[in-house]
């Protein structure tokens, strides 16, 4: 009889060690994020709080979160692996024609990408990408407060936002803007020096859109260290990681 309950025991550990290796075996994997912060021309010193913030959000947010500087990271057996790919201000000629293809590859396969900052600052030769991020920045006066405008409130990243939110940042003014792109924010040039950089009623800051197959965020805000510090801004950025990330 002994032998008999040890046996049912043993049955018994064996069925529940197999129905949590099925729950565990069907519990989604958590999303990952890529951070992309390679420069080849002016480095912001903001991006190691930059990534630590990001890093932190992912913790907090249930999404797993890689850092990477390595250009050749960008290949279509690698990349799909990731929800979002977050362009942390990089500037300069990051890519080559092989990393070109891989990120073309990964938006058409319904990726998602983030740009923050200098994302505008970056593959100025490749139209696609300027597409892509959806500008290309041209000049910015003195770093100073200005009110910032939200103009839709339909989405995550800028839902509980004020209708007019002032604060301190770097203020880019852009040569180039993609037509198709739905701007979030706009900036009020009326409430700063903008030098001789004036865009004037159509000065957007943040913005969205749908491209090849996949979803691109876009925040011209995050060059200091205490954007990454500012809670305002930290759930403005999870608003767009998590709007790029949907399509996955």
């Amino acid at each position: 009889m002994k032998i008999l309950s040890f046996s049912r025991k043993l049955f018994c550990g064996i069925i529940l060690l197999m129905s949590l290796s099925m729950v565990a075996a069907h519990r989604p994997a958590k999303p990952r994020i890529l951070i992309f912060s390679k420069t080849n021309g002016f480095r912001h010193a903001s991006i190691p709080a930059g990534i630590a913030a990001i890093k932190k959000l992912g913790e907090e947010n249930n999404f797993n979160v890689d850092a990477t500087e390595d250009s050749t990271a960008f290949r279509a057996d690698n990349l799909g692996k990731y929800a979002v790919l977050v362009f942390l201000s990089p500037t300069g000629k990051v890519f080559g024609p092989t990393e070109e293809d891989a990120l073309r590859t990964y938006m058409k396969n319904g990726g998602g990408f983030v740009g923050i900052h200098a994302a505008t600052d970056c593959e100025y030769n490749w139209q696609w990408y300027g597409d892509l991020v959806g500008g290309y920045f041209k000049s910015h006066p003195r770093q100073q407060k200005a009110k910032f405008v939200v103009v839709d409130k339909n989405n995550p990243a800028t839902g509980f936002l004020p209708d007019v939110w002032e604060r301190f940042d770097e203020l880019y003014n852009f040569k180039y803007l993609n037509p198709a792109i739905h701007v979030l924010i706009k900036i009020d040039e009326s409430s700063y020096d903008p030098g001789d950089g004036k865009m004037g009623e159509n000065h957007p800051m943040s913005w969205c859109h749908e491209y090849e197959g996949g979803r691109a965020f876009y925040t011209e805000l995050g060059h200091t260290d205490e954007s990454y510090a500012d809670p305002l801004y930290l759930k403005h950025l999870l608003g767009g990681i998590q709007w790029a990330m949907a399509r996955k």
